[in-house]
């Protein structure tokens, strides 16, 4: 079973690209894994299956980021740039409008 999470990325004022990460999503290894990597990085791969600190398993070909005005936690966790590192956001901070929590 996959651990599914989505890294949000702010690219203008009320705009953040939420990439798709379909395995090892889990903040344990997430978190050591993307140390490695800068929000350009992760931009630029768009869609992917499993970051790893030696590289990005990308989908090829990759769907384009969906776009929110917020970070947006849709999947089990939610990942974000903050003061020069990753952080884990709180997924019950961060739900979808209308969920329940």
């Amino acid at each position: 079973m996959s651990t599914r999470a989505q890294i949000a990325i702010q690219i203008g004022p009320d705009q953040w690209a939420h990439i798709y990460c379909h395995f090892d999503g889990y903040p344990l290894h997430m978190l050591s894994a993307l140390a490695r990597w800068t929000p350009e990085d992760i931009l630029a791969a768009k869609e992917i299956r499993q970051v790893r600190a030696d590289a990005l398993d990308c989908f090829d070909p990759p769907r384009e980021p969906p776009i929110l005005p917020r970070p947006t936690c849709q999947l089990c966790h939610l990942y974000v740039w903050r003061d020069g590192g990753w952080i884990e956001l709180d997924p019950t901070a961060h739900a979808p409008e209308g969920a329940a929590q």
